[in-house]
């Protein structure tokens, strides 16, 4: 009979167990994918993969006892040598291989050469061989600092009295409303993918105060753009017991802050391999959204017709602007027309036609829509009706209300999105492990 005690310890060590080592001239193994083979004649450096990063092996010929012409890039190895400072070499140590063992190799060619700076190949090349491109380390870096971003998401609002909940993404209803919906059936029932976890996580500040998640939405979009996906991760957070919805946008600015000290600590790596200069969050404009139009049209000398919304020129014009006049990448834009916002939105009591909401831009992108919500039962049920709404699917939703919540109001912030206007790309599929859109269901 055996028992387990806990993780098992390996000899094998990590990047960073070595580094926080001192094992100069000392024999060490390290485990690792093959990365690339630069064979000099007698010498050869043999690059490991790590998750960490790279491991420089040095071949010697006569000292080391396998055979350099059998091994093969994306093999996986376990490799021992004696450690020896190097600061030419990937932080700044290299090993002078005694013995290799190969524990698994490639049964084909590699489709794309991972192991260039940059890939030098299409966009959907690069989607089309997804588990291989991503091998490369600067596109794997994307999706750490994406790693470092909901970390910090989370860890923010754990400190700051937040629940973590995991709601349903099949429902009977929808919380935004509208035909873009995708709709399936379920046991016999129609059903559909969620948009939103709004109702749910509006239903839980009854319950625990502050509730945030980190899940899947679906958008039926028939967007085909470089800002658009049918399947993101949402952000989300919602809280009760608000004065405002300022208070939403205060939690927002401090979750950036949170978020950008995270990333400048502990993935700097990631942050030099990327190029990443990290934006001033250390405050935020605030600028109302019929003000934002005039400032925009007045200084660029652009009209634009939508009066309920802003068009995504508008969107880059005003980030162009709150750049150039207050050098802040970030703007929140408040108080949206009650028309293009949904039921739940509260109108501003001032004028009723704008509601208690804003959009969060980032370098000209809209990355987070949130604001306060409808609390009182009575006054939702009056939108809902002047809306000539059904209420079929939301009685459940709707019972919290009946049966009181708190003044709340929340957010949801796309996380792609986020990540592509942080790490500089123009398409948000660069920052999307498998994207979906409208003609990729694959990989």
């Amino acid at each position: 009979m055996e028992f387990l005690t806990g993780v098992i310890k390996k000899e094998a060590l990590e990047i960073s167990e070595i580094l926080a080592g001192e094992y100069e001239g000392k024999a060490i193994r390290v485990r690792g994918a093959i990365h690339t083979i630069r064979d000099m004649g007698e010498v050869a450096f043999i690059v490991l993969r790590k998750r960490e990063g790279l491991v420089q092996c040095v071949y010697e010929e006569g000292k080391t006892d396998f055979s350099l012409d059998k091994l093969k890039e994306e093999s996986t190895v376990e490799a021992e040598g004696v450690y020896k400072s190097d600061e030419r070499s990937p932080h700044g140590f290299e090993l002078r291989l005694t013995s290799l063992t190969v524990l698994s190799e490639p049964a084909a060619a590699m489709p794309l050469q991972i192991s260039r700076f940059k890939l030098s190949t299409s966009l959907e090349a690069k989607l089309n061989n997804r588990a291989v491109s991503l091998r490369n380390l600067r596109e794997r870096a994307v999706f750490r600092i994406q790693e470092g971003i909901t970390r910090g998401f989370r860890d923010f609002l754990y400190g700051q009295g937040f629940t973590e909940i995991h709601t349903p993404k099949l429902g009977a209803k929808s919380a935004e409303g509208g035909a873009n919906l995708f709709k399936l059936e379920y046991f016999h029932r129609p059903a559909i993918l969620q948009q939103s976890p709004q109702f749910y996580k509006q239903m839980m500040v009854g319950v625990f105060d502050r509730v945030f998640e980190t899940a899947p939405v679906f958008r039926a979009e028939k967007h085909n753009t470089k800002r658009h996906l049918n399947e993101y991760t949402s952000l989300d957070f919602e809280m009760g017991y608000i004065d405002g919805f300022e208070d939403i946008m205060a939690m927002e600015t401090g979750f950036l802050q949170y978020a950008m000290k995270l990333l400048e600590t502990e993935y700097q790596p990631e942050l030099e391999l990327l190029k990443l200069k990290l934006p001033n969050v250390e405050k935020i404009p605030c600028v109302r959204f019929d003000e934002a139009k005039e400032r925009v049209a007045e200084k660029y000398d652009r009209q634009f017709r939508n009066p309920f919304d802003l068009e995504p020129e508008e969107e880059v014009l005003i980030g162009r602007y709150f750049k150039e006049e207050y050098d802040s990448d970030f703007v929140f834009v408040t108080h949206y027309p009650s028309k293009k916002r949904p039921f739940y939105a509260m109108d501003d009591p001032a004028d009723p036609t704008y509601t208690l909401s804003f959009d969060l831009l980032f370098k000209g992108l809209e990355i987070t829509t949130g604001g306060q919500r409808i609390h009182d039962y009575h006054e939702l049920m009056e939108k809902i009706e002047k809306r000539g709404m059904e209420t079929e699917g939301m009685e459940h939703y709707l019972s919290a209300f009946k049966h009181g919540m708190p003044k709340h109001g929340g957010l949801g912030i796309g996380l792609e999105r986020l990540t592509m206007q942080l790490i500089g790309e123009e398409n948000v599929r660069e920052a999307t492990l498998f994207p979906r859109d409208l003609s990729r269901l694959e990989p």
